[in-house]
């Protein structure tokens, strides 16, 4: 794990609300598609991936963090909604997937978090293939969520050219690679 790695706590009224409430509207509101390949940035310890799988029906599903006992928790979680998953060591900055591995990367954030946020930007525009979508919070969701942790926080989409502005939903945002 990096130095400016710090861990967000386990708040289980959040996990719930994220897996039954943000994720499938989220993904109504954005229209996502179904039977693609899909990864998580920064899954933690998974509460995300589960509902994902059950909107999306992905015919793979990924998710890669840099926290090995928040990975841990993530295999647990997906094992007991029974969820297929290929779960990750890595950082968002040097994505272990080849060049055009998905078709939909989702970020709750992680990018917003990190030093360097550009290499994510020019990692996430690397794995998706030509026409995926890479879904991610908006700023206004950010501020809200954790205000002190991503004040004056933006992200970089000069690194990232290639990653065109689709839709905007509520606290949502996705861009698609041209």
């Amino acid at each position: 794990m990096g130095d400016d790695y710090k861990p967000f706590p386990d708040v289980s009224r959040r996990n719930l609300t994220q897996s039954w409430l943000e994720v499938p509207l989220m993904a109504r509101a954005l229209a996502l598609p179904r039977g693609i390949r899909l990864l998580e940035i920064g899954c933690g310890r998974g509460a995300a991936l589960a509902p994902l799988a059950r909107c999306c029906a992905p015919v793979r599903l990924a998710g890669v963090d840099v926290d090995v006992v928040a990975l841990a928790k993530a295999a647990t979680h997906l094992s007991d909604h029974g969820v297929n998953c290929d779960l990750l060591l890595g950082d968002v900055r040097s994505l272990p997937f080849n060049d055009n591995s998905f078709d939909l990367v989702v970020d709750f954030g992680t990018c917003y978090h990190i030093s360097r946020p550009e290499e994510a930007l020019v990692e996430v525009q690397r794995v998706l293939a030509d026409g995926g979508q890479f879904v991610y919070e908006t700023r206004i969701s950010q501020l809200m969520s954790h205000p002190v942790r991503s004040f004056g926080r933006v992200l970089p989409w000069r690194a990232a050219s290639s990653l065109k502005p689709s839709r905007r939903r509520f606290l949502w945002s996705s861009r698609v690679k041209a």
